[in-house]
This record gives structure tokens, C-alpha cells and sequence, in this order.
């Protein structure tokens, strides 16, 4: 009898910060001072703060690439990265090939096209398998981003101002696709959003604010405003 892969798909994200600080090596200056933070159920979650609260240390933080001066951090998530600008990580001349190398399943080419067509499909981008890359608006593109985290099976994905580069119309096309996605009880996703938008926030299930490199306790977006 043949044994089943395992999956898991169905695992919530968590990601818990505990007493981390970090400084630069030689420097006294804390960017992130004894921060204290966790997100453990699936939703669209936002921070703001303003230039030098120490934002972008924070996601360096969670996704590994710098480690913490003091305190630990803990995750238990498959954390992938939207940049601002889509054209710093898309890579490859269409969409199929740009999602082909996103995967990293040994899997058969039924699946594979099962698995591009379904990440397509899910940021509202059917059928574009073949479109090139440079025939792409700068909201395609930052959604054939999302889908490529999907396709490597990322279930918690860091947006550093996703939509700073983006018109209105597109601003709100990857703001519904994040909370579609965010939204599906059976695959547990969660995207961490950086903004500077006061407009994005009503789209948040939880809004905290960085200051002097720590956070404050996460906002519903109607008490976010009021407090």
C-alpha cells in the first residue's frame, strides 16, 4: 500500500517575538528595543509607523536574514516577501516560467500546471500563463508576486508597502486579493503589511503602530483611529 504524502497546508502561521531587540554591530542606538509581538490565527494584519521607526528591520527580523541582538524570535510559518517594486524579484520572461521556478515540489507536470493555474486563478489572473512579463501593469505584476509565494507554498507572506508604486484602481486590486486569500478557512494564510495609508487600514483584522522600534498592542481599524 502506497504511504500518502504529507502536507500541510492546513497549519496556522505563528510568529512570536519575545523581549528581541537589535542593534548594528558596534553601534549602542537600538532599532528594535524589547519588542514583544505575536500573530498567531491567519488574516491580513497591518503596521504603520513613520521612515526610521524601524519597519524594514522588523520584517529583516522575521524572515531571517538578520538575527536579533537579544530576546528570541520564534516562527512557525513559511514566510515569503512581496517587495514595493515587483520588478526587484520577478525575474523570468512570462508568467509560467517566472512561477515554474517558485516551485520546489517534486512533482509531475500535471501538477504543476494544476498548481500555476490554481495560483493564477486565486490572484485573479486566469489564463495568464503565457502573457509576458513586460506586457504586465505594475498590479500584475505585484500579484503574479503573491502567486509566486503561493506556488512555493508560503502561508505567511511580508508586504513592505506593496502598493506605494500603484494607482488607485490597482492599490485596491491587491488589497482584495490579500484579503480574499487571507480569508480561506481551508488554506490558513497570513500577510503582514507594511503602509503609510491611512485609506488601507478598514482592510486590517488588527493594526499596531511602531514607534522608537517597538510596537504597540494590535487595533481593530475602528479603534485604531480613535485612540
Amino acid at each position: 500500500m502506497k504511504k500518502k504524502s504529507i502536507t500541510h497546508s492546513n497549519e496556522i502561521p505563528k510568529i512570536t517575538f519575545d523581549e528581541v531587540s537589535f542593534s548594528w554591530p558596534g553601534k549602542k542606538e537600538k532599532i528594535i528595543y524589547k519588542c514583544n509581538f505575536s500573530i498567531e490565527k491567519p488574516g491580513l494584519w497591518m503596521i504603520v509607523g513613520k521612515n526610521g521607526s524601524g519597519k524594514s528591520t522588523f520584517l529583516k527580523l522575521i524572515n531571517g536574514i538578520l538575527k536579533p541582538t537579544s530576546g528570541t524570535v520564534k516562527c512557525q510559518a513559511k514566510v515569503g516577501m512581496v517587495f514595493q517594486n515587483p520588478d526587484h524579484q520577478i525575474l523570468m520572461p512570462n508568467c509560467w516560467s517566472e512561477l515554474l521556478i517558485n516551485i520546489n515540489q517534486n512533482i509531475n507536470h500535471l501538477e504543476i500546471r494544476r498548481k500555476i493555474e490554481a495560483a493564477l486563478f486565486k490572484v485573479g489572473l486566469p489564463h495568464f500563463e503565457k502573457m509576458p512579463i513586460h506586457s504586465l501593469s505594475g498590479g500584475q505584476k505585484q500579484r503574479l508576486a503573491i502567486a509566486s509565494s503561493l506556488v512555493s507554498d508560503k502561508n505567511f507572506i511580508l508586504m513592505d508597502e506593496p502598493t506605494a508604486l500603484l494607482d488607485k484602481n490597482n492599490q485596491l486590486q491587491i488589497l482584495k486579493t490579500i484579503k480574499y486569500l487571507a480569508s480561506d478557512k481551508n488554506n490558513p494564510f497570513t500577510a503582514l503589511w507594511i503602509t503609510h495609508r491611512l485609506e488601507e487600514l478598514s482592510f486590517a483584522d488588527g493594526i499596531a503602530e511602531m514607534k522608537n522600534g517597538n510596537l504597540s498592542d494590535w487595533y481593530k481599524p475602528s479603534k485604531f483611529q480613535n485612540k
